[in-house]
């Protein structure tokens, strides 16, 4: 058996989503949102139970979404006109209205210090529209950030007989298997290099002695 990594998560990066479909909004490769701050994944269950003669005769888990509550330094607008499926002039003039999300997949990576990554794979669910927040500027500098929700459901995933909600993998520090392997299951194609991953072998090699 493997060795168990006990390793506690420390940061999140790597935060790309894919639009299901056709539309005028949709991307034809994964789009990344940098600065991803914070990230809740929770899996909706409930437990049924049946009595029968004054006790629990039987008991089932009921499965339903998955819920996302996501987190970003900036959510860009070109982003937002995607994900919650808004309408944007020939001025260029963004509309909010009775509109409707295209499914998308999305990608991120929890980080540790050690260097390693476990991916998190969401092959397709809807974002709803946040909330517009802000405050007046006072004697400080504070930083605003943008928040938004998703719920993803069970889709076909490559690999799998039955349809799939989530996929979770691991990668060493300098390895990135389980990357390669989740984003061809939800995007399906090959996953993008990672700049932070590649800098530093970058800068040695350009050093000159």
């Amino acid at each position: 058996m493997a060795e168990k990594n006990y390793r506690s998560f420390t940061g999140l990066t790597e935060f790309y989503y894919k639009v299901h479909g056709e539309d005028v909004q949709a991307v034809t490769d994964p789009e990344r949102i940098k600065y991803l701050q914070e990230i809740s994944v929770s899996k909706d269950q409930d437990i049924e139970k049946a009595y029968g003669d004054n006790q629990v005769a039987e008991m089932a888990v009921a499965n339903g979404t998955i819920e996302v509550e996501a987190g970003f330094h900036k959510l860009p607008l070109e982003d937002r006109v995607a994900l919650f499926g808004l309408e944007k002039s020939e001025d260029g003039i963004v509309s909010v209205g009775n509109d409707t999300p295209p499914y998308v997949a999305v990608m991120f990576a929890k980080t540790m210090e050690d260097g390693s990554r476990e991916y998190v794979g969401l092959p397709k669910g809807l974002f709803t529209f946040p909330e517009l927040e802000g405050n007046t500027k006072e004697d400080g500098v504070e930083f605003s950030s943008d928040s938004t929700t998703a719920e993803f459901m069970q889709a076909p995933v490559k690999g799998f007989e039955e349809e799939k909600a989530m996929l979770l993998g691991h990668d060493a520090k300098g390895t990135s298997v389980m990357k390669d392997a989740i984003w061809s299951a939800i995007f399906d194609g090959k996953a993008e290099d990672d700049s932070e991953n590649t800098s530093d072998d970058n800068a040695e090699e350009t050093e000159t002695p």
